[in-house]
C-alpha cells in the first residue's frame, strides 16, 4: 500500500480538434494536455477528467490510446506514462423539485472504468440530453434516475460542489440528499464539497456522516488542476482501487483532504446583487442589511447554518484531516515566470507544496518567496473571503 495524490474534477475545454466541449474552459485544455500537465508538472497520479462522455472527446481517447504511452488496464482506468491513472468521467447536470415543490439543477460526477462503459453511457444519455457533445449539458431526467443508468455501466455517482449556490443538490434543490436519492442514497459513497466548504462545515449535517468527502479542482485551465486535491492510501492506481478508497474498504481510504481555504471560494458568503458586495457578519445571511434587498447570492456558508442539523462540527472517526492548501498560482508574488522556475528545478507542484525545505526553494528563487511558500503551506496568509461568483484573495499580510 502507498500513497498517491488524486483531483477527479477536471474539465476539458476543446477536443484536438478544437471542437467546443466545456464553454466557459480553456481550449488548452484537452484529453492529452491534462495527462500531461498532470505528470509534467503537477504529480498528480489519479484524475478524473469529466467531459469523456462527449463523442469528440471520446475520439480523443481512441488516438491517444494508440500512440503507444496509455492503455487501458484490467482494473478500470487509463495508465498514462506508468505514472498516471486517468478516470473516464461525465458531469450530468439533473432536473430536480425540492421539498417546496420548486424546480432546481444539481450537477452529478458520474464515473465508469473501461472506455466501451462510457461509450455505452453516451450514448443513453443522448436520449436525455439535447447535445451530448458539450460538458455539463442538462439532462431530463432526475438525479434518482440518472443513478440507474449510471450503475447499468459499471459507474458510480457522486454529487459534484454539493453547496454551491447554482448547479447542486445542497445549494438550490434541497436541504437533505436523501429526499433526492430514497432508497439510492446507500449507492453513493461520496460527496465533493466544492471550493467554498470544507469539512467542518459539512459535518454539520448528520447525513454526510457515512459519505467520503472529496475536495476536487473543478480545474477550466491547465494551471488551475489540483488546486483542490486528495491523498489516497490504496495497492494500485485503478478505477477498483478508487472505489474502495471512496467506499473505506480493505484498508484502502482517503489520508488527507487538501482544499483551499473556504474563504476563497467564489461563494463562501452571500452577496447582494443590488449593492454588489459580500455580506459579511453573523450567518445567515437572507437579507441585504444594507439595502434590504432580497436579490442575493447565497453564500455556502451560509446556506449550511440554514440546513444544518448540528450546532458543532462532530466528525465521524474514519473522516480525515482537512489541511487548507494554497495553490503556487493563487500566492501573490509568484508569477509564471517564477512557477515555471521552479517546477524546472523540482518537477511537480506537489514537491514543491509538500515535500521541500526552505532552504531548498530559496536557493532557486530567493528568501522572499520561500517565506511566501511556508507561510503558504503553515496556512498563515490572510484572505479576504469570496462571493458572488468571484474568488477570495490571498494576501501577504501573516
Amino acid at each position: 500500500m502507498y500513497e498517491v495524490f488524486a483531483d477527479l474534477h477536471v474539465h476539458i475545454g476543446r477536443s484536438k480538434t478544437n471542437k467546443p466541449i466545456k464553454i466557459t474552459a480553456a481550449r488548452s485544455l484537452n484529453f492529452e494536455n491534462i495527462a500531461k500537465e498532470c505528470v509534467e508538472r503537477k504529480g498528480i497520479n489519479i484524475v478524473g477528467i469529466i467531459d469523456c462522455a462527449s463523442p469528440y472527446v471520446i475520439e480523443d481517447i481512441e488516438e491517444f490510446l494508440k500512440n503507444g504511452e496509455a492503455y487501458e488496464i484490467e482494473d478500470g482506468g487509463i495508465i498514462y506514462k506508468n505514472k498516471v491513472c486517468i478516470i473516464l468521467g461525465s458531469e450530468i447536470e439533473t432536473s430536480e423539485v425540492n421539498e417546496d415543490g420548486k424546480t432546481g439543477s444539481a450537477h452529478n460526477l458520474c464515473y465508469f472504468p473501461t472506455l466501451k462503459d462510457i461509450k455505452a453511457f453516451s450514448n443513453e444519455m443522448k436520449n436525455h440530453i439535447g447535445n451530448i457533445t458539450l460538458s455539463s449539458q442538462r439532462a431530463n431526467i432526475s438525479a434518482y434516475e440518472l443513478i440507474d443508468i449510471v450503475k447499468k455501466y459499471n459507474g458510480i455517482l457522486i454529487p459534484a460542489h454539493a453547496f454551491t449556490p447554482h448547479k447542486s443538490f445542497y445549494g438550490n434543490c434541497t436541504s437533505r440528499l436523501e429526499r433526492i436519492f430514497k432508497e439510492k442514497y446507500k449507492d453513493i459513497p461520496a460527496i465533493e464539497l466544492g471550493l467554498s466548504a470544507d469539512t467542518f462545515l459539512a459535518d454539520k449535517i448528520s447525513e454526510l456522516e457515512t459519505k467520503t468527502f472529496l475536495t476536487n479542482s473543478d480545474a477550466h485551465s491547465l494551471p488551475k488542476i489540483a488546486r483542490e486535491y486528495n491523498k489516497m492510501l490504496l495497492e494500485k492506481i485503478s478505477f477498483k482501487e478508487l472505489l474502495k478508497v471512496l467506499k473505506n474498504e480493505d484498508g484502502r481510504k482517503i489520508v488527507c483532504n487538501y482544499g483551499l481555504d473556504p474563504k476563497l471560494g467564489k461563494y463562501h458568503r452571500t452577496y447582494c446583487e443590488t449593492c454588489e458586495k459580500n455580506i459579511e457578519g453573523e450567518a445567515p445571511v437572507t437579507t441585504c442589511p444594507y439595502c434590504d434587498s432580497k436579490n442575493i447570492t447565497m453564500g455556502v456558508y451560509d446556506r449550511i447554518e440554514i440546513i444544518k442539523d448540528k450546532e458543532k462540527t462532530i466528525s465521524p472517526r474514519f473522516r480525515p484531516p482537512y489541511v487548507y492548501q494554497v495553490p503556487l498560482t493563487f500566492i501573490p508574488g509568484l508569477g509564471s515566470k517564477t512557477i515555471d522556475k521552479l517546477l524546472n528545478h523540482f518537477d511537480t507542484e506537489m514537491t514543491i507544496l509538500h515535500k521541500l525545505s526552505k532552504d531548498d526553494i530559496e536557493a532557486v528563487v530567493g528568501e522572499k518567496v520561500a517565506n511566501l511558500i511556508l507561510l503558504a503551506r503553515d496556512g498563515k496568509l490572510s484572505i479576504e473571503a469570496g462571493g458572488g461568483g468571484v474568488y477570495g484573495k490571498v494576501t501577504t499580510k501573516a
